[in-house]
């Protein structure tokens, strides 16, 4: 009898493990891109309740400093394109044209009004979403956190932060570090740990070294790639974006977030739908990849929202994305799981 106990006891731990294996190799991280950027003004607290009732697994901020060292939820250094800076303060831009948020006080910056993203004729970059007049106003790294922190306990949800920290080494050219001061945020919150609810993520791989090497980061870290010539930072991307980069990489981060322009080898005279070898290479690495961004109303040409998902989700097995719209990519996955 106790043999056929013991017997029974392992057959169920063993269905469990089966059970757990499978949840976990089915897992899927949505994250909300700035908030719930395809219904309400991005990185505003209002987008990011939005977001947070949608559900998602994280919710992201872009952070850059002010002139009194304050992180604010902001995607850009600059202030023009989503918020009303050149009424408020017309003289207080820098001779390029641009107002730098690090050229305003926390007090100053909440005197503005956050709006839809602009382009610099002060068109709408997407012109079918929000088209209210409700006030919107720019928020601290710590409003945000705080925020969700409680929402999850008021709502029973486990739901994360995805941080990303915007143009480090600009900052430090100005003589604000602002790695510090996530970081220091991040432990006074309790959340520089591996297995913290959070990823930190940043374009800059000289960054993402010093954040391990010297600042002593133990926060899970994410290398996002870019293309050279957009400039984001000195990194050299192409070099990344190689198996022998994704090596090195490996000792530094836990993931990687590349363009959903990069993943795959094809080119205009030949489309495809193969990865591209560093894109395997990161996968037979265990990286956690979650590309970016997934927009409904931003689609390749010739690609519909449910065809560009099953490429995502089903042949190339990533491990989530970056969305503005997370309710249609929820549906895609509840409709995955009711096929299998």
């Amino acid at each position: 009898m106790n043999k056929t106990l013991v017997t029974l006891k392992r057959f169920a731990l063993a269905i469990l493990a089966m059970a757990f294996t499978s949840t976990q190799a089915n897992a899927f991280d949505i994250i909300a891109h700035r908030g719930a950027s395809g219904y309400l003004p991005e990185h505003t607290l209002a987008a990011m309740a939005m977001a947070h009732a949608q559900q998602p697994d994280y919710i992201e901020q872009d952070l850059v400093l002010t002139k009194d060292d304050r992180l604010v939820v902001l995607h850009d250094i600059h202030l023009e394109t989503v918020t009303n800076v050149e009424q408020v303060f017309p003289t207080r831009h820098r001779q390029d044209g641009r107002y730098y948020a690090l050229d305003f006080t926390l007090a100053e910056l909440r005197t503005l009004s956050v709006h839809e993203r602009t382009k610099a004729d002060g068109t709408p970059v997407f012109k079918n979403r929000y088209q209210g007049n409700g006030h919107f106003t720019i928020a601290t790294f710590e409003e945000h956190l705080s925020s969700i922190t409680s929402l999850n306990a008021s709502t029973g949800q486990h739901i994360g932060l995805y941080t990303e920290i915007k143009s480090p080494g600009w900052h430090r050219a100005q003589g604000h570090d602002i790695s510090k001061q996530v970081l220091t945020v991040l432990r006074k919150h309790n959340l520089d740990h591996a297995d913290a609810n959070i990823y930190v993520q940043c374009f800059s791989f000289e960054e993402i070294k010093r954040l391990r090497d010297t600042l002593n980061a133990k926060v899970k870290l994410v290398q996002l790639i870019a293309e050279n010539s957009w400039n984001e930072t000195p990194t050299e991307y192409d070099s990344l974006k190689t198996p022998a980069g994704i090596l090195t990489l490996q000792n530094y981060v836990q993931g990687i977030g590349p363009w959903l322009g990069h993943v795959t080898q094809s080119t205009p005279e030949q489309p495809s739908t193969a990865l591209a070898p560093w894109v395997v290479a990161a996968q037979q690495a265990g990286l956690v990849i979650h590309p970016y961004t997934f927009r409904t109303d931003q689609l390749p040409a010739g690609v519909s929202a449910e065809q560009l998902l099953n490429l995502i989700v089903e042949k190339w097995q990533f491990d989530g994305l970056f969305t503005d719209q997370v309710p249609p990519v929820k549906a895609f996955l509840k409709q995955q799981s009711a096929r299998h």
